[in-house]
């Protein structure tokens, strides 16, 4: 299991755990791996605090991508982070973003 899988939900707030996350129109949307519930971190890595779990079946829209700690997931071993809202940040590893590179611009 890695670290940034889980099987708990978030802290009571169900609105914030099933919404599929949305940004710019302009912006993709990639599914999270099928089967896992995914972390949503402060930063880019598996220290920065959670702030809440995304759940199965959810879709993320990538705002910019960053590096940060290296994770492994269904996707591969990867360090690149996608920003996915203010302060939320998931791994890579667990989006289908058809690449094993950066497919949005570099945060700033």
């Amino acid at each position: 299991m890695s670290v940034d899988q889980t099987q708990e939900t978030a802290s009571g707030d169900e609105k914030a755990t099933t919404e599929n996350i949305t940004t710019a129109a302009a912006t993709a949307s990639y599914p999270v791996a099928p089967g896992y519930q995914l972390n949503v971190r402060s930063g880019p890595g598996t220290g920065y605090p959670v702030v809440r779990v995304l759940t199965e079946g959810a879709w993320v829209s990538i705002r910019c991508q960053t590096p940060g700690t290296w994770v492994s997931g269904p996707y591969g071993t990867s360090n690149i982070w996608d920003n996915i809202g203010n302060g939320q940040y998931v791994s890579d590893a667990y989006v289908r973003t058809g690449s094993d590179g950066y497919v949005a611009p570099r945060c700033a």
